[in-house]
């Protein structure tokens, strides 16, 4: 018996950005042999994102967090537009449907759904309630 593995690891699209992927790329490939869904996204967080150490007076909490089986928080970062909003992007990592609740860690004023560009969505879902189909990837702007 074999086993085949295919990995596409770069896709060149032209929409939105036309130069996205070009250039070189340095690329760390892991197998971990008999994982499923859950193991493998914690082994490419794991390999991915190395914890920062922040020393200080007190324990630092974080901006966003999320409670829910599978959902992941794979970026936060200020809004493109300049404004002072929090984008955060979360993705359903288990392949099955997720519901959970995204907890913000510090004021603002709403919590509303953007494209990926972020960009408004015209009937966007709003408040930190989430319910994701499978990989599912959702982007969230906080207004502050």
């Amino acid at each position: 018996m074999t086993t085949t593995v295919r990995l596409s690891l770069l896709r060149a699209p032209r929409f939105p950005d036309p130069d996205t992927d070009h250039g070189h790329h340095e690329i760390e490939v892991g197998f971990v042999i008999g994982a499923d869904a859950a193991i493998a996204t914690a082994e490419g967080i794991r390999i991915n994102a190395l914890p920062s150490v922040v020393r200080g007076a007190r324990e630092v909490e974080p901006l966003v967090s999320v409670q829910g089986d599978g959902i992941v928080v794979s970026a936060v970062k200020l809004a493109d537009d300049g404004s002072g909003d929090v984008i955060v992007r979360v993705y359903e990592a288990l392949g099955r449907r997720a519901a959970g609740e995204l907890s913000v860690g510090f004021e603002h004023r709403e919590v509303r759904e953007v494209s990926l560009i972020e960009d408004d969505i015209d009937d966007a879902r709003t408040g930190g309630e989430l319910r994701l189909r499978p990989f599912e990837v959702r982007t969230l702007r906080i207004v502050r």
